[in-house]
């Protein structure tokens, strides 16, 4: 079948406001087993530039596809535009089918197919497998409500198909790198960069996550493997960064050693930048010196709260003290710390804004990040918070840098206004600017560079945003914008444990 993977523009200011752009990882994740399963497949990254929809649809309809499958990962705020261009698609040529994947369709789905008749399947939860079974059906008029993994409409009714197994072995499906030209992406000030996932999900239970439940386990893939895949990107097309898109690759001490021994043995000069926990940072205080020898360089830390109550509240497991020394640990081993803090999760006052600060500044981040608290209907933050009111219904902003909720106690122009001076009082402070221009470490100084000039530029981004949006009069509850008063299951495929047997139509249908 002749098969379109669709990367539709983002409105995120993280995707517009960089300049920069790595590749759309997820579908090529899916690519690579179309490809090999025999399709022809081309991808469509309409986020760089981005481009405008009249190109993306003459580029989609220049490739006469059976099949687009469009995806985001981002993709609450990129619901919107996927809409917009399905039905753009859809009036062009009616007869091509339509599949959407990503997080927010997978919990959505029924919303989806009843609101929107121009989408007709949507793929739930991991899709390598998955859309190899369903291109086979769609080629073949097999039956769709028979796959694993699916949401389709049966006789006009929305119906979802049973969870598919999630992927043992994450090793056993190619990407398909073939489908990008390498010089299109860069990151870090001009680096020649991808994404690449070590592991997926994450073992710890904190409430607002809305990635725990879609991977619904974590697993890593082989250490050794993964290297190799690494060493062979930089020797083959010259990749000098490694985003590894992981919630938390360091989870299992004994896979993540075993992965930096891999990097070390590879010999290859790589910068690698991710996200972990505080606690992981602490527990490997004794190799971190094997961190940065790997290529190690940067690692986002998310505090998401400095007070413990917070921490608890929202079930984040670390301390005040682990974060703190993780901070430390990163800078004494030269790596950089990027520390995010939220606000909006619980009952916020103007002095906890004040202590915050002050917190952050005794924590000394080398670099910073802001976050809003962003409900999600498939976590149980969602419970927690589907009364409150929210400011800013359209889904485009709802992308963890723009205020999407009430804090009942500080209104939302002094919330953004905290928020802009906590940047810039940790930005702008002298240990910042000495390791901004003065580290003798050229790796950091550039890092630090930056990220300081990408924050700028962000700054400005913000407060034109904030000042020239509308306002919407009447602020609906969360509960009301999400669709519903009852929280979405979380898990969204069948872990290993509890895969059912294939069923008999099942292998009946992948046959024809």
């Amino acid at each position: 079948m002749r098969i379109t993977l669709l990367h539709p523009p983002h409105t995120a200011i993280g995707s517009r406001i960089p300049k920069e752009h790595l590749p759309p990882f997820g579908l090529l994740c899916l690519g690579g087993p179309l490809i090999d399963a025999g399709h022809d497949v081309q991808l469509i990254n309409a986020d760089i530039g981005p481009m405008v929809d009249t190109d993306i649809l003459r580029h989609v309809l220049a490739n006469r596809p059976q099949v687009v499958m469009i995806g985001h990962s981002g993709s609450t705020s990129a619901h919107p535009t996927v809409v917009s261009l399905v039905r753009q698609i859809k009036r062009a040529a009616p007869s091509v089918c339509i599949v959407y994947g990503g997080v927010y369709p997978t919990y959505h789905w029924e919303d989806i197919l009843r609101d929107v008749p121009e989408i007709d399947v949507i793929v739930r939860g991991e899709g390598e497998e998955t859309v190899v079974h369903l291109a086979t059906a769609l080629e073949n008029g097999g039956a769709l409500t028979s796959l694993p993994g699916l949401a389709v409409r049966d006789g006009g009714t929305p119906k979802a198909t049973r969870p598919a197994p999630m992927v043992r072995d994450l090793d056993a499906n190619r990407i398909g790198w073939e489908l990008i030209d390498f010089d299109d992406y860069s990151y870090w000030g001009g680096r020649k960069g991808v994404i690449l996932q070590f592991s997926r999900g994450c073992p710890h239970l904190c409430t607002y996550c809305g990635q725990r439940g879609f991977w619904t386990k974590w697993r890593h893939r082989d250490p050794v493997k993964f290297a190799a895949e690494i060493a062979g990107l930089v020797r083959d097309h010259g990749i000098e960064l490694i985003n590894l898109a992981d919630e938390n690759p360091t989870s299992s001490p004994k896979a993540w050693r075993a992965f930096l021994d891999a990097m070390i043995a590879e010999d290859v000069d790589v910068t690698i930048i991710g996200s972990t926990r505080a606690d992981d940072i602490v527990r490997d205080a004794d190799i971190l010196p094997l961190y940065r020898k790997a290529g190690v360089l940067r690692f986002l830390l998310g505090l998401e709260g400095t007070d413990e109550a917070t921490l608890q509240a929202v079930k984040k497991g670390g301390t005040r003290v682990k974060d703190q020394e993780a901070i430390q640990l990163l800078r004494a081993h030269g790596m950089i710390g990027l520390c995010t803090f939220a606000v909006g999760f619980s009952e916020e006052r103007d002095r906890d804004y004040w202590r915050l600060l002050r917190t952050l500044l005794a924590y000394d981040p080398d670099q910073i990040m802001s976050v809003y608290a962003t409900p999600h209907r498939w976590t149980p933050f969602f419970n927690e918070v589907k009364n409150r009111r929210v400011i800013d219904t359209d889904l485009k902003r709802w992308d963890y840098k723009h205020q999407v909720l009430e804090t009942p106690y500080v209104p939302p122009w002094r919330v953004f206004l905290w928020v802009k001076v906590i940047e810039v009082a940790l930005q702008a402070r002298p240990k910042a600017l000495w390791r901004t221009f003065l580290h003798p470490d050229p790796e950091i100084r550039h890092a630090m560079r930056w990220y300081t000039r990408m924050g700028k530029r962000v700054q400005i981004h913000e407060w034109w945003e904030f000042l020239t949006r509308p306002r919407i009069r009447v602020w609906p509850t969360v509960a009301k914008v999400l669709g519903g008063e009852a929280q979405i299951g979380e898990k969204s495929m069948v872990p290993p444990s509890r895969a059912p047997a294939p069923q008999k139509e099942t292998a009946e249908a992948l046959k024809v």
